[in-house]
C-alpha cells in the first residue's frame, strides 16, 4: 500500500500553488480587517483561495485513492485523512483557545466562562460547527476560523469514501452541472462568493465544496492534464491574478466563472507544468507549510483586528505590521510543522501500522 503512494507521480507545483493560496488568504485576512470595502483590497478576492483549495483537494484525493479505495476500505482511509488533517485541527484550537483567552488589547468577552469557553474548544477540535460568539462575527469556529473549510473538507472525504469513488464519470459529470448552478445561485444571490464561514452562510460553504472538489475529482478521472512550459511561475502568476481582479457590477458572475472554469483549468495546466530545477525547492517548501500557515495564522488576525481598532496605527507602520506579521507566520508555520504536526503524524502512523 505504502509502495503504491510512492511509485505515484508527485506534482510538486500543485504543492507550491497551494503554499502560494495559503499565502495569499493570510494577506487577504490581514487587508479585509484594514479595509471592510473590499473593492480597495488589492487581493479582495483571496476569499477565492479556499475554492482553488476545494479543487486541488479533489484532484488530489481522486488521484492518490480512485485505484486503491476499494482495497484498503474505508476504515483505512478515514483513519489516513484523520491522521493527515486533525493534528493540526487540534492545534488551531489551542492557539485559538490562548487567544480568546489572552489577547493583548482586549479583555475576553464577556459572559464566558469556563463551561462555555470549554464548549466552544470542544466543539472546535470535533469539528462541530458551533456560530454562538457575536464578538467574533459568529464564525463556525470561534477559535479558529479557518477550521470551517476543514469542516467541509471532512465531509467532502466522507462522501467521497462513501460513495463518490464509486461513481463513473458520467454521473459525476451530472453531479458537476447540478453543483455547477448552485454556485451560480449563491453567487448571484449573495453577490459574491466569500460565504460559508458564519451562522448565517453555513450551506454556501456546502455549495462551494461540492462544485470544486467534484472538480477537481473529474480533471484526474478525464486525465485533463496540459502539458506545458509555464512553470511555478508563471501558475503562480495566473493564481493570483484571479485572486487580485478588480471588483465591478458583475463581480457575482466573474467569481463564479473563476470557480467553475478557472481553478479546473489552473489545476489541469499545474498538473502538465514542466518543473524547473530553480524552483523545485521553493514549490517543496511552500506546498509543505501550506496546510500548518492556514490552520495557525487567525489567532494573529484577531488580535490585529483589536489592535487596530484601539492604536489605529498610520500606514506606514501598517504596512510593516503586515508584512513582517506574514514573514513570523510563516515562520512559526514552519516550526509547527516541524516540531509538531509531522511528529504527531510519524507517531498515529506508527500506531496505525503496530495494530
Amino acid at each position: 500500500m505504502k509502495g503504491d503512494l510512492q511509485s505515484k507521480q508527485h506534482y510538486e507545483i500543485l504543492d507550491g500553488l497551494r503554499g502560494v493560496a495559503a499565502i495569499a488568504v493570510v494577506t487577504f485576512h490581514f487587508m479585509e480587517i484594514v479595509f471592510s470595502d473590499y473593492s480597495k483590497n488589492f487581493i479582495g478576492h483571496g476569499f477565492l483561495a479556499v475554492d482553488f483549495f476545494f479543487c486541488l483537494s479533489g484532484f488530489v484525493i481522486a488521484y492518490a485513492y480512485d485505484s486503491r479505495i476499494g482495497r484498503i476500505g474505508l476504515k483505512e482511509f478515514f483513519t489516513a485523512r484523520i491522521i493527515r488533517l486533525h493534528p493540526l485541527v487540534v492545534l488551531g484550537s489551542i492557539l485559538g483557545l490562548f487567544g480568546f483567552l489572552w489577547d493583548p488589547f482586549v479583555a475576553p468577552p464577556a459572559g464566558y466562562g469556563f463551561g462555555k469557553v470549554a464548549l466552544l474548544f470542544v466543539t472546535s477540535i470535533l469539528m462541530i460547527p458551533y456560530p454562538v460568539v457575536a464578538e467574533r462575527w459568529f464564525n463556525l469556529f470561534n477559535l479558529n476560523a479557518p477550521s470551517w473549510s476543514l469542516f467541509w473538507e471532512y465531509v467532502a472525504n466522507i462522501v467521497y469514501g462513501v460513495v463518490l469513488w464509486k461513481l463513473n464519470r458520467r454521473v459525476l459529470s451530472v453531479l458537476l452541472v447540478i453543483a455547477a448552478v448552485g454556485i451560480l445561485y449563491v453567487s448571484h444571490s449573495a453577490g459574491n462568493l466569500m460565504g460559508g464561514w458564519s451562522g448565517g452562510t453555513f450551506w454556501q460553504g456546502g455549495a462551494r465544496i461540492a462544485y470544486s472538489f467534484l472538480a477537481g475529482m473529474l480533471v484526474f478521472r478525464y486525465q485533463l492534464i496540459f502539458r506545458n512550459k509555464l512553470g511555478f511561475l508563471g501558475l503562480s502568476v495566473m493564481l493570483l491574478a484571479a485572486l487580485m481582479m478588480p471588483y465591478t457590477s458583475f463581480n457575482w458572475l466573474a467569481e463564479a466563472l473563476v470557480v467553475i472554469v478557472y481553478f479546473p483549468l489552473l489545476i489541469a495546466l499545474g498538473a502538465g507544468a514542466g518543473m524547473h530545477v530553480a524552483t523545485k525547492a521553493i514549490c517543496n517548501f511552500s506546498g509543505k507549510i501550506s496546510y500548518p500557515l492556514y490552520m495557525t495564522h487567525y489567532m494573529v488576525m484577531f488580535a490585529f483586528a483589536n489592535y487596530l481598532n484601539q492604536y489605529k496605527p498610520g500606514t506606514t507602520q501598517l504596512t510593516w505590521i503586515i508584512v513582517i506579521g506574514l514573514v513570523v507566520l510563516v515562520g512559526f508555520a514552519w516550526l509547527a510543522m516541524v516540531l509538531y504536526d509531522m511528529p504527531v503524524r510519524k507517531y498515529l502512523t506508527k500506531i496505525r501500522n503496530d495494530s
